[in-house]
């Protein structure tokens, strides 16, 4: 009895070792996707910002009264995305 309890324990302590190498690992490798998602994320901000900038000016090269609210809504968006990878890398790195 005593040895089944000894070997009951020593297989469990074996399994431990694996799964908390296997958390690591895992950890190591999503960790590893934040520098290149940020500048992905970046990347995507400042292409919404050259987009928001050409329509902004063509509403207010045409005279459009609702250009400030659409400047508003393109700003936010290009600073929400910003703001959103610095949160997300700052929070899980």
């Amino acid at each position: 009895m005593l040895f089944v309890m000894a070997l009951a324990t020593g297989i469990r302590a074996y399994a431990a070792g694996n799964g908390l190498s296997g958390i690591n690992e895992a950890t190591s490798m999503v960790t590893s996707y934040f520098d290149p998602g940020t500048k992905l994320i970046y990347a995507i901000g400042a292409v919404v910002g050259l987009i928001g900038g050409i329509k902004v000016y063509s509403k207010w090269s045409s005279g459009d009264p609702d250009t400030s609210k659409t400047a508003a809504s393109w700003f936010g968006a290009c600073i929400f995305l910003i703001v959103a990878a610095t949160i997300l890398r700052s929070f899980f790195l």
